[in-house]
């Protein structure tokens, strides 16, 4: 995919912040639709559905994280990358944002261009993205790849990216224990840092939906999925 034809959202209620990150990215070639409030970020999203929103967590009218919420519960958003951009640096903040939907989280002051390389490492998930459209069936639970569609006993499950991407890598080797490095690289990029805590939040989030025997914690080490 070629940069001119990738869309990022940027919402933030400064209007520094989307002068100066709207101006460097869209220096770039991007196309860059801005927002001032989590509202905005909700309509403009459904609008023009981007492969990146970049999302402030403190704004007036509606914060981040419930936009991030409701950007999730709609289905045909469900493969955007959403990650936040916030002074606001607490654990309890960015688990509040990964139990949202996010994929990343980044701490502002950033530099511009340490900003893009970012964005270019968040984007290059897009074309990691497998090409498989084989499906993964275990026990009553089907995975389709291709579509990211989850089907428990003939119920559809709707889970957000990250928590798909997470689930099929699992499902992948049932019985294996996969290392949190391993998963880290795999599904969210070793270019790309993230929280210590990401992959616990995720893991809970899908015991919470798939079956909390469905998964093994082996401690210290990592993750595997229990058929």
């Amino acid at each position: 995919m070629k940069k001119k034809d990738i869309k990022i959202l940027l919402v933030d209620d400064e209007p520094d912040i989307l002068e100066i990150v709207g101006y460097n990215l869209s220096s770039e070639g991007y196309q860059v639709i801005t927002g001032e409030n989590g509202a905005e970020a909700i309509e403009k999203a459904k609008k023009h559905k981007p492969h990146l929103i970049i999302l402030d967590v403190m704004m007036p009218e509606m914060d981040g994280i419930e936009a991030c919420e409701r950007i999730r519960q709609d289905s045909k958003l469900n493969n955007t990358i959403i990650t936040f951009l916030t002074a606001r640096g607490e654990d309890y903040s960015q688990v509040a944002g990964f139990e949202a939907g996010a994929d990343d989280y980044i701490t502002k002051p950033i530099k511009p261009k340490v900003l893009v390389s970012k964005v270019k490492a968040l984007l290059r998930r897009l074309k990691e993205t497998e090409n498989t459209n084989e499906s993964i069936k275990i026990g009553d639970l089907i995975i389709n790849r291709e579509e990211y569609k989850i089907t428990k006993k003939g119920e559809e499950i709707i889970l957000p990216r990250k928590e798909f991407e997470l689930l099929s890598l699992l499902a992948t080797k049932p019985g294996k224990v996969f290392k949190r490095e391993e998963i880290l690289d795999k599904v969210w990029g070793n270019e790309v840092v993230v929280g210590g805590r990401t992959i616990d939040v995720h893991i809970r989030k899908l015991r919470e939906k798939i079956g909390d025997k469905s998964f093994k914690t082996v401690k210290g080490v990592g993750y595997k999925f229990v058929d």
